[in-house]
């Protein structure tokens, strides 16, 4: 195992990301996800709070200051239990719904609308009690309880820098109506949570990078699979080059069978040859219907000369034709003039021959 890790030496490509992100491997940090549900509920607290909390004055100030109106039989304290969990729950649903929707949104940040089965499969090896044992107290396990250890202090300390310069308002709350009460037991929980919500910051930052480099590292790859995957996407090179020397094949048959409809061939003599196509009246310009150099061009003069296609040495031209136009274009408007001139002359030479 050891030596396979040593030879994963490459960068995970897309596709191993997504595979990875098809089993359910992707980047998620625990810490970012406790951030943003803590932060929604600051806010829930910030909007929230002072109403609610004004609300729950008045709804239990009567089980204080009224305890006698309150009815006694089953059917009365049933009816006050139920209105009091209905009245409660109307007043958390708010926050209830800021909650779950900061976790989702904690969760999408990081993943995005990512769904895999590969979680939902049993895993007997999961069951096994050693394999339990070892992630309690594995080196995973400890690393775990020594995170939450250092996170609880280092946000515990946050929390009592930000209480102890208030202590002697703690002590004066008793004091003060259950309204004002209420109003300074908000503003105090909101300075918690920005505290708490700062530290959290920071380690989210650190816990993501961390979980990013794990996942970097879990999914690298060997020269051999990058590869393999290079194989896979873009074809077996010599697969490829096969095909592509096929298709060559195929396209040289092909202008070698249009040779015998050209009108000229023009050559170097034998390093070049060019094959135009031109009929007066249906065509703008003359069209190349086959070109080579060396033997290709050997093999379209012979072809040329077996069908009594004109056969035209003009070097300068050759070269020029065979640099400028590809198959199945029209000749370049700055070889009009030379190309017509070759034309002009087959075309007199196969009047005369025809006279």
């Amino acid at each position: 195992m050891a030596e396979d890790k040593s030879q994963q030496t490459e960068q995970p490509t897309q596709r191993r990301l997504d595979q990875a992100a098809d089993k359910g491997d992707v980047v998620k940090s625990q810490e970012v996800t406790t951030f943003v549900v803590l932060l929604g509920g600051t806010l829930s607290i910030a909007i929230f709070g002072k109403s609610t909390a004004e609300s729950f004055t008045r709804m239990f100030r009567v089980f204080l200051e009224q305890p006698d109106r309150m009815p006694v039989d089953s059917n009365g304290v049933m009816m006050l239990f139920g209105a009091t969990v209905l009245h409660v729950g109307l007043l958390l649903t708010p926050v209830f719904a800021v909650l779950v929707g900061m976790a989702l949104a904690g969760h999408l940040l990081q993943t995005g609308f990512v769904f895999s089965s590969e979680r939902l499969k049993p895993n007997l090896s999961k069951l096994s009690p050693l394999s339990g044992l070892k992630r309690i107290f594995g080196l995973e396990g400890a690393s775990n309880l020594v995170k939450g250890i250092l996170k609880i202090a280092i946000v515990g300390t946050a929390v009592w820098t930000a209480l102890w310069p208030m202590r002697g308002q703690l002590a004066s709350l008793l004091d003060e109506s259950t309204a004002d009460m209420a109003g300074d037991m908000v503003h105090l929980i909101i300075r918690i949570m920005i505290a708490a919500l700062t530290v959290l910051a920071v380690i989210a930052v650190l816990d993501y990078s961390l979980q990013r480099y794990r996942f970097m590292q879990r999914n690298r790859m060997s020269k051999q699979e990058v590869k393999d995957e290079m194989k896979q996407t873009d074809g077996d090179p010599a697969v490829k080059a096969r095909i592509r020397k096929v298709r060559i094949e195929r396209s040289r048959r092909r202008m070698m069978a249009a040779v015998p409809e050209a009108t000229v061939v023009i050559t170097n003599p034998t390093h070049y040859a060019v094959a135009l196509k031109y009929e007066s009246g249906k065509m703008a310009a003359p069209v190349c219907v086959a070109k080579g150099m060396d033997a290709l061009a050997l093999r379209i003069r012979a072809v040329a000369e077996e069908a009594e296609v004109p056969i035209v040495e003009n070097p300068p031209l050759a070269r020029a034709l065979y640099a400028s136009v590809e198959l199945d274009e029209a000749v370049p408007p700055e070889h009009y003039k030379a190309v017509a001139q070759v034309i002009g002359y087959v075309m007199r030479l196969t009047g005369a021959l025809r006279h």
